[in-house]
């Protein structure tokens, strides 16, 4: 059995027919459940210009929701370096770490977070991506305003996000743990792990590799269930894999009308093979299969499926499959519910 800590990834889907405010007005809700239910921590993803993830910044959302919660941790999962001002990033989290002390994680990614090219120039005054050097140079300069400039205790947790041996080279030589994005390139998660186990250097921030894993999990009580749960991020992603960035977030009912082309659903099953798709059972040996594979000291689970309701409950199946998980030291505890 699985006897790591499990968090969580949100990136606020949202769903058809409603509006983005909605989804927003769920996220106090949502973390206050998985709070109760023992998750580790909760990070918001970073996104924009999506018909199908709201484009709410992780630190308004941390801000939100840290008000309403007490023990978990909180923080971005990630944001993105490139589309922001260092310092202004080393004074937000460090305000809000100080705020609530032991809480905060601040976790950063590189992409822009959005397929539009106008949108990636706006978020960047206009500049071109950023090189492999001045990313490293930003979260650098993040980390050191964290520490002279900003200068408030405690300091928030740094993480850096990493879908290849680059981004895994970067945060061993910076010496941060890496929350490895198992969920959008599984592929690469071992090497990536073998490339940042192999150059980790110690520093201030963290002494010894440390490694999260995120993976998509859908849950349910059947088979049935969960495929239907899991088919309106299918069609997202199967218009992801013909470049079509405007895909709304459908219902679960439109999800099951469409047809995914031969090459569409061979691509999809393998990405699925490497997740965490079922019932109770099925996704505690999926996610005990990851676990032993990566030796990962955390798993990060993404639940991308369109009612509050149904995502809540694949949460609290994830835990009764898996038994409860103290979220701060992560050793099993007796579930005195079972």
């Amino acid at each position: 059995m699985i006897d790591v800590p499990l968090s969580v990834l949100e990136v606020a889907a949202v769903q058809a027919g409603t509006q983005p405010v909605d989804a927003l007005r769920q996220t106090a809700a949502f973390a206050q459940k998985v709070e109760r239910l023992g998750y580790r921590r909760l990070w918001y993803a970073e996104h924009h210009h999506s018909p199908a993830i709201g484009a709410f910044p992780p630190v308004v959302l941390t801000t939100h929701v840290a008000a309403s919660t007490s023990t978990i941790r909180l923080g971005s999962g990630g944001v993105l370096a490139p589309n922001h001002v260092p310092l202004g990033l080393a004074e937000q989290f460090g305000t809000l770490a100080a705020l609530h002390p032991g809480r905060i994680d601040l976790g950063v990614g590189r992409g822009p977070g959005t397929f539009d090219a106008a949108t990636a120039r706006a978020l960047r005054r206009g500049a071109e991506p950023a090189t492999d050097a001045e990313y490293e140079a930003d979260v650098a300069a993040i980390l050191t305003f964290l520490v002279e400039e900003v200068a408030l205790e405690p300091l928030p947790e740094p993480w850096l996000l990493a879908s290849s041996t680059a981004g895994a080279s970067m945060a061993a030589r910076l010496g941060l743990p890496v929350a490895v994005a198992h969920h959008i390139r599984p592929d690469n998660t071992l090497s990536v792990l073998e490339c940042y186990r192999a150059a980790f250097t110690p520093s201030r921030w963290c002494q010894r590799p440390r490694v999260l894993v995120c993976v998509e999990t859908v849950c349910a009580d059947s088979e049935a269930d969960a495929e239907r749960l899991a088919g309106p991020m299918n069609v997202v992603k199967a218009g992801l894999l013909q470049g079509m960035s405007e895909i709304p977030f459908p219902t679960p009912e439109d999800a099951a009308l469409h047809c995914f082309s031969p090459q569409e659903q061979r691509e999809l099953d393998a990405f699925r093979a490497q997740q965490a798709f079922g019932t109770p059972d099925v996704v505690a040996r999926r996610l005990d299969r990851l676990a032993a594979m990566t030796s990962a000291d955390e798993l990060m689970l993404t639940t991308p499926v369109h009612a509050l309701d149904d995502r809540l409950r694949s949460f609290e199946l994830v835990k009764e499959g898996v038994g409860a998980v103290d979220g701060t030291a992560g050793l099993r505890i007796p579930d005195p519910s079972r």
